[in-house]
Order: structure tokens, then C-alpha cells, then sequence
């Protein structure tokens, strides 16, 4: 049966482009743009919103970091590729990495290399990954590659989980905030209203305000929601485009506080990429080019591009990343000694190492400042409403007792 596929893929000159075309299987159209010129990047099955075919097309890092593992020790102990994905398929939980290796096996089974086969799952995983497995594929070391991969995800993961535990209650405590503001202004407040106008008398300021604030609110709710709704839809839209992609990242970079958090987190993964690479003995190029793709960072991403090609031209690595103006010191002194030493890849994995401590420290640095925050405006905002409240009644009290 013939389906839509999107597809993304690169042409002969090096542009990124993405289209539409028709097929039988994800691999028949990958053949199809592969005999049209163009380096296959990922295909996927279109959804269907009127049949409400909604698929995650994003595997668990987690479970794609067990297979990469799994698929390292299995090459390693000679088992052949096709049997090794057939045998890690057979237990694997995730639905859509299950599908993906079944698809795998079948490719490898008609001839295909590894990278070949997972190349039009490429949106599957991370997006360095199919990359560094066509890269290093001919050296014979795939199974140290893949278990380096393996811990490159596992450090992330880790990562994002402390991120997430570092942010946790102060995301809690703001929204118990303005969950706490909506139920008074939608519910309670409308009432003290209600016993407010049974008073011929003056209310205070804040009062006023208060209430003001509750009349908009219980009348065009509707339309506040719509317009919250519709904005961030029009902002998410805008942010997966390059020019909203490389605002919303610069702008993080600016942001007080925040911005260093994210510049450690970019400069981390850099690092460690990088010094997966170079281990791997992928051409110093190529692992900037990965590494790159890797920062998921667009202000980074262009300026390591334009590293790249200065480097491509003879001047070095440690002075064109120095001229990006987007590292600290510390790393392009360490590039620096790793290239005049030949000790690239133990400075970058120093590197790595310092900048991940770092990023922690600067996150608890982050929570600790950002949770005294949050409780000073739930206080502010709880306070405003009784005082507002209680200044009504007092002034009440005096104007009725004269």
C-alpha cells in the first residue's frame, strides 16, 4: 500500500532540505532519494490527523542507550549485526525502537550496512548518532564506538535528570501559585463582590483593583485562554524555525542567571561529544561537524561551523574557537595544549569532566536563588489579596459605624 513519507536529507552541494514523496516502505523511499543524489537524513510515515494517528516517533534515550550497549557487546563477542538487532528486538519494550529494529534487521538482511540501514530512522535517535555510525563504521572499531555513544546518552540522561530535579519545586511552587490565583479569582472573590455591593460605601484602592481584576477575569476568561493558547502555539511554530530557533537560543544565552547554566550545559556536550569522536578516530572535521550537531544550540552550532571551516583552512583548532567568542578561556587554553601535546582527546574528556561539575554547582546555585523567589511572589500575591480584602472590611466597618 502506498503512504506519505516527510523525508530530510542533504544534497550534493551540502543543503538541508525536506519534502514529500510517496512510497511502499521507509526504505524504498530512502533507496528512491539515495539514487536521486541526495545523503538521507530521516523518513517517516506522515500522520494522519483525521484518522487521529498519532505516533511518537521519539524512542526512551534510555532504551536507545541499553541498545547501543547490548549492540557493542554482541559485536564484540562475533555475533553478526542482523542476529545481535534480532535478539535485542525480541526484548525490547519500547514500540517504536522495536519497530525501527525489525526495519533495521530486514535492511541488514538484504545487504545493507549498519549506517545505511539506520539511516531513515535518523529522527529516531540523537541527532549525531547515524552520523558518527557512518563515520567510523570502516575503521572496525563500531563496538567501541557504540559503547561510547552508550555513555555519551547515559551522562546526558543523567544530566537532564538533575536538571529536572533541580527544577522541580520551584516549578511546583509557581504553579500551585497561580493555580491558588485562579480558583480565588474565578471562585472567591466573585463573592466577597457580590457582599462588597450590598454596602453603599468607598472600597479602598487595592480593592478596587482586585475586583477589577476578577470582573476581567470571570467575563473573558474564555478569550484570556484562547490568546494564551493561540500565542504559544505561534511561538512554538516560530521556534522550529532557523531564524526563531537562533533567536530563542540567543536570547537564553542573555538571560540572567540562566543564560550561564545553558552555556556550561552546550560547552559540556561539546566537550564530550567531541572526545567521543576523536577517541573513535573520526577525522577531527567530522567530529566538529558531529559535535556541532550535537550542542542543540543554533548560536553554537554556527559559530563551531565557522570554526570548522577556518580550521579546514590551516588555523588550527584552539584560535578559530577562541574567535567565536562563545567559550570560556579555560577551554580554548585546553585546546590548545591538546593540540601542540597530542593529547586532544584527554583534554577535551578533562574538559568534559570539569564543565559537568560545574553545570551542577551552577545549578544548585540556580535552584537556591530561583526558590526564594518563587515563594516571594506566591507571598506577594496571597498578600495583596488580603490586604485588599481586609482594608475593604475595615473601611466598611468605619463607614457604616458613622
Amino acid at each position: 500500500m502506498t503512504t506519505t513519507y516527510r523525508y530530510s536529507a542533504v544534497t550534493a552541494d551540502g543543503r538541508n532540505i525536506t519534502g514529500k514523496t510517496k512510497g511502499t516502505s521507509i526504505h524504498s523511499v530512502a533507496s528512491t532519494l539515495v539514487d536521486q543524489g541526495l545523503e538521507v537524513q530521516g523518513v517517516r510515515a506522515k500522520r494522519n490527523w483525521a484518522k487521529l494517528e498519532i505516533t511518537p516517533y521519539k524512542a526512551d534515550r534510555a532504551d536507545v542507550m541499553h541498545f547501543s550497549r547490548q549492540l557493542s557487546a554482541f559485536i564484540r563477542a562475533g555475533v553478526p549485526i542482523a542476529d545481535a538487532i534480532d535478539l535485542i528486538q525480541g526484548e525490547m519494550k519500547d514500540k517504536v525502537l522495536s519497530g525501527v529494529l525489525a526495519d533495521m534487521s530486514e535492511s541488514l538482511r538484504r545487504g545493507d550496512s549498519l549506517a545505511a540501514a539506520i539511516s531513515p530512522h535518523s529522527d529516531v535517535f540523537p541527532p549525531f548518532y547515524v552520523s558518527v555510525l557512518r563515520s567510523v563504521e570502516l575503521t572496525g572499531q563500531l563496538d567501541v564506538v557504540l559503547d561510547q555513544l552508550s555513555q555519551y546518552i547515559e551522562r546526558d540522561l543523567e544530566a537532564r535528570r538533575k536538571i529536572k530535579s533541580a527544577l522541580a519545586y520551584p516549578v511546583m511552587v509557581m504553579a500551585l501559585s497561580l493555580m491558588t490565583v485562579g480558583i480565588m479569582a474565578g471562585f472567591v472573590l466573585p463573592r466577597f463582590k457580590t457582599f462588597f455591593d450590598g454596602f453603599d460605601a468607598e472600597l479602598p484602592l487595592p480593592t478596587r483593583m482586585l475586583l477589577g481584576f476578577t470582573d476581567i477575569f470571570t467575563t473573558w476568561w474564555w478569550a484570556m485562554g484562547l490568546f494564551a493558547l493561540g500565542f504559544t502555539t505561534v511561538m512554538l511554530t516560530f521556534g522550529r524555525t532557523p531564524r526563531g530557533r537562533k533567536m530563542k537560543h540567543g536570547f537564553l544565552l542573555k538571560v540572567p542567571l540562566v543564560g550561564v547554566v545553558v552555556r556550561y550545559a552546550v560547552v559540556e556536550r561539546f566537550c564530550r561529544i567531541l572526545c567521543s569522536m576523536v577517541k573513535a578516530g573520526v577525522p577531527l572535521p567530522d567530529s566538529l561537524r558531529l559535535a556541532s550537531d550535537g550542542c542543540n544550540n543554533a548560536i553554537f552550532e554556527q559559530g563551531i561551523n565557522r570554526a570548522r571551516e577556518e580550521m579546514i583552512e590551516g588555523k588550527g583548532l584552539a584560535q578559530p574557537i577562541a574567535d567565536t567568542n562563545l567559550f570560556p578561556a579555560a577551554v580554548t587554553q585546553m585546546l590548545a595544549v591538546g593540540e601542540n601535546t597530542g593529547t586532544l582527546d584527554d583534554q577535551l574528556e578533562s574538559m568534559a569532566s570539569y564543565y559537568e561539575k560545574e553545570l551542577e554547582y551552577k545549578l544548585k546555585q540556580l535552584t537556591t536563588m530561583f526558590e526564594p523567589l518563587t515563594i516571594l511572589f506566591m507571598a506577594g500575591m496571597v498578600g495583596f489579596v488580603a490586604v485588599a480584602l481586609v482594608s475593604a472590611m475595615y473601611g466598611i466597618f468605619n463607614q457604616v459605624e458613622v
